[in-house]
This record gives structure tokens, C-alpha cells and sequence, in this order.
């Protein structure tokens, strides 16, 4: 079964082209060598589980997916007599006890895909960091984005339980949520923003453990990256500076101006921490839906935090991960279509490249992260 060659992409094209003309060397289990189609080099190919490399110019500097790199995998595709569809969409396993690349499927169990390595006889399921889970990191991360699009933790159980063939709890579902926005939030926390000169801040009502307190966050207005989320019993001066401290740790500098309602603890929170020898902030206060300036930006904000809210019957605690979570999700998961479907994270110069599954893409660079 050969594909269309027209519709491949040039370097799939150059990488049948070597394939077919050169001879490539294995110098172990996971490198080498391809001969240069131009000169009389030889660059070295290194084919891992966590990745790919060429000594070659195009992936040194482009960080891209070379020919070279393209023309060994299908090298070890054609050893196995896989169709060249399946060489295109293939992704290089190698044995996690010996490293050797004769590796191939060897059915599913839990959600998960398992693999068997010809050389040392043993199989082994390729999930990186997510090794020890009984439960495929596809199905953690179908869990979180379904509870951040609203659904209940028993509805999602039933729905692995229907469509999946899965037996999840909405205990260890829960216990999911805790664990893995609190490696998100770790991650996310180190990343750098570009954000505008203008923020915007407004608390609101939430019900916590039964009793009613107060939920305050700061949105940047360029970027609509929520920047920080607080809870707090009362509205008094140092809760307000609290959000505020948060927000210019993510934010990574002073605005020049932070809008906000008529709240008397705004203007003094907003004095103590961002005046500077340089100047101070400007505080816009008092606005209203119908003054030239206004907090909308917020509000709307506001307006879907409490549609999640109705669904979660308020939050258990303060520290909830439901909060972090949700401002997770609101920066890097949701796509806004003021932004034609980017997140607001994207528009603050931060692109992770998440790939179609963002929460499984998020949650590979946290843990890669925490490797470090």
C-alpha cells in the first residue's frame, strides 16, 4: 500500500527518498547513522521514548522533525512490514527495560496500550510519567476537561462506566482533580507572561464548606489571562492586597492601571502595592456596566465561574483545586473566540504547542518539569 506521494509532506517525501537510496546504519538500540543526500556527511539519529534528535542543521535549528529522523522510522516500520499509513501516524516506543526499538502493540487493558519487546521477551505499558496509574493518562485527562466543562464527578464516572468500559469512582476522580491541578498549578506558576498595562479586579460570593465567602481575582484586559484567585472571609484592606501580591508574582510587572468598583479596600490595597518610586498605578474605581469604562471583562469572568458553581453545590475548602483548576482551564485549555479559538495564554506569548489534547499535553510538560 503506497500513499498518495503528492499529498505527503516534503520531508516524508525526502525520507522515502533516502530510505529508498541510502543505506542507514543501527548503531544500537536507539541511534543511527543516515548519510547526507548533499554531501559525503553522516548525521546521527537518536530515536527515544522521550525524544527524537539529528545532528543535522534542520532539526539543530529549527527544532523540527527532519527528513533524517523521518527516514529511520520508516526504516523501522518497513522492518516490521507496517503500511505506510500506519508509518505515518506511528509514534517510536522503545523497550522500557532494554531500550531496544523492536517493539510492537499488544492489545489494550484499562484504556491503556500495551506494548511486547522482541528482544527481551516482556511486556510493558508506554505511559512516561504516568507508568504506575492503573488508568491511561487519555482517561485522567478526559476527567479533568469534563469537570471543567461542568460536569458532576458521578456523571463522569457513569459516562467512563458507559462508553468506556471503565470502573472509576467519583472518589478517585476527586482524588485525581487534587493531585494533578496541584502539579498544573506548580507548572504554570513558572511560566512568563506578556501581559497588557491594564488589569482588572472584582470579588464575588461563594459558598465554602456551607458558609459564604469571598472569591477575588484579577483579570489582565489584553490578554483576559486571569492572573490570581483568592478566597477570604471579609473585603478589608489586606485581603485586597493578598490577590494583588499573587497576581504581580504571575504577572511579572506593575499595570499602569487596575480598574475595580467602588469597594473603599481597593484603593488602598492598590497604593501599598504598586506604588513606586517610578509612579504609581492609576486605580479607575466606581465603574459600572454603563460608564465608558467598566468592569465587563471581569463579570464575564464572574458569570461563568458561578455556572460551575451551581453544578459543584459550592466548594468544600479554601484550597479547593477546583479554584486553581478552573483558572487552569480558563487560561489554557478554553478557546476564546475574541481571540479566534486561542487561549488567553496563547495571546500572552505563551505557546506550549499542547496538540489537539491540551490537558494531556499540559500535564506532560508539568511532569517533565518536575523531572527537572
Amino acid at each position: 500500500m503506497i500513499a498518495n506521494i503528492e499529498t505527503l509532506e516534503p520531508r516524508m517525501v525526502r525520507g522515502y527518498e533516502i530510505v529508498a537510496s541510502y543505506p542507514i546504519t543501527q548503531r544500537n538500540a536507539h541511534s543511527f547513522l543516515v548519510p547526507s543526500q548533499s554531501s559525503d556527511k553522516q548525521y546521527e539519529v537518536s530515536i527515544s521514548r522521550k525524544e527524537d534528535s539529528c545532528t543535522c542543521p534542520d532539526h539543530v535549528y529549527r527544532k523540527t522533525q527532519c527528513k533524517h529522523i523521518v527516514a529511520v522510522k520508516l526504516w523501522l516500520a518497513l522492518k516490521d512490514k507496517l503500511t505506510v499509513r500506519q508509518v505515518e501516524e506511528c509514534e517510536t516506543v522503545a523497550c522500557k527495560f532494554c531500550n531496544s526499538l523492536e517493539v510492537v502493540k499488544y492489545g489494550t487493558k484499562n484504556g491503556k496500550q500495551n506494548y511486547y519487546c522482541k528482544s527481551c521477551k516482556r511486556k510493558f505499558v508506554n505511559n512516561g510519567d504516568f507508568q504506575k496509574l492503573k488508568f491511561s493518562p487519555q482517561t485522567i485527562s478526559l476527567t479533568l476537561d469534563l469537570y471543567f466543562k461542568g460536569v458532576s464527578l458521578r456523571k463522569i464516572s457513569d459516562h467512563l462506566r458507559q462508553f468506556h468500559s471503565l470502573s472509576v469512582s467519583y472518589g478517585t476522580i476527586h482524588n485525581w482533580l487534587d493531585k494533578y491541578v496541584g502539579i498544573l498549578n506548580e507548572y504554570v506558576s513558572t511560566l512568563e507572561l506578556d501581559t497588557s498595562s491594564v488589569w482588572h479586579a472584582d470579588e464575588m460570593m461563594v459558598n465554602v464548606g456551607g458558609c459564604w465567602k469571598y472569591l477575588w481575582n484579577v483579570i489582565d484586559e489584553g490578554t483576559r489571562f486571569q492572573l490570581a484567585s483568592v478566597i477570604s472571609e471579609e473585603r478589608k484592606i489586606e485581603d485586597a492586597r493578598k490577590v494583588f501580591q499573587v497576581a504581580k508574582q504571575v504577572g511579572s510587572k506593575k499595570p499602569r492601571y487596575v480598574v475595580t468598583d467602588g469597594l473603599k479596600s481597593y484603593e488602598k490595597a492598590i497604593s501599598r502595592e504598586f506604588h513606586t518610586r517610578q509612579g504609581s498605578t492609576t486605580h479607575i474605581k466606581g465603574v459600572g456596566i454603563r460608564s465608558k469604562v467598566n468592569n465587563n471583562v471581569i463579570e464575564r469572568l464572574h458569570g461563568t465561574l458561578r455556572e460551575r458553581n451551581k453544578v459543584q453545590r459550592g466548594l468544600k475548602k479554601d484550597s479547593s483545586s477546583t479554584i486553581d483548576g478552573e483558572r487552569i482551564y480558563y487560561n489554557f485549555i478554553r478557546p476564546h473566540q475574541r481571540f479566534d479559538g486561542m487561549t488567553p495564554a496563547e495571546v500572552a506569548g505563551v505557546d506550549l504547542e499542547l496538540g489537539e489534547n491540551k490537558w494531556l499535553g499540559l500535564l506532560k510538560k508539568a511532569m517533565e518539569n518536575g523531572k527537572g
